[in-house]
């Protein structure tokens, strides 16, 4: 009867304990990475056009070996919360597999420990990132893919050093020759069709 009961105390134990395993939050990652980007606060960059140089690097004041179990980095191009607000799309979650403040890949490397001073990546705004207020955002990553540190553009309360991306309309100059040509023929083409019917009639 005994073993009965710790076998369904354990049970009842692991349904509490599964939701929570692998679970990475925010508030619990280390800001170890120092994170730059050549956008200056309040610039406006063009999607498909303008490029952004991201630096990062481990923070050289914390105690050396803090970086042992870094294997990847990866930088994310995020959403400010002026651009959050009333989209829960973009909502920021503290669980990271819920998050979905830093929605855009700008790259993904192997992290070297040999040169963790400074690495770079020059990435072009891709054409279908929306028009809104962003800061960049890197994370590392252990063996198992579990975010473990993480460092970014901004201060803790995303609001400084932001920069905006305007996105592209997505309707090409050709497009819109073509529109207007054929709205033109159409109209001559009508005005053309009244004027013979009219003729026509007139000769009746």
């Amino acid at each position: 009867m005994a073993a009965r009961a710790l076998l369904l105390a354990s049970l009842v134990l692991s349904c509490f304990l599964l939701p929570c395993y692998g679970t990475v939050l925010l508030s619990s990652l280390p800001r170890t990475l120092e994170v730059t980007a050549s956008p200056t606060s309040g610039q406006v960059l063009k999607g498909g056009e303008d490029k952004i140089t991201v630096t990062w690097g481990l923070n050289q004041t914390v105690a050396a070996g803090t970086d042992s179990t870094y294997k990847t980095i990866k930088v994310k191009l995020c959403y400010a919360p002026i651009s959050q607000v009333d989209r829960g799309w973009r909502k920021t979650v503290d669980d990271l597999k819920k998050d979905r403040t830093c929605q855009h890949k700008i790259v993904a490397r192997p992290y070297n420990p040999a040169n963790s001073t400074a690495q770079s990546h020059e990435w072009t705004v891709e054409r279908d990132v929306p028009t809104a207020t962003y800061f960049i955002r890197a994370y590392a990553y252990d063996a198992d893919e579990k975010e473990v540190a993480y460092g970014q553009t901004t201060d803790a309360g995303r609001t400084t050093n932001l920069f905006q991306v305007q996105a592209i309309s997505g309707r090409h100059v050709t497009v819109d020759t073509c529109s207007i040509c054929f709205s033109v023929f159409s109209v001559v083409s009508l005005f053309g069709f009244f004027y013979n019917e009219k003729r026509n009639a007139k000769r009746s």
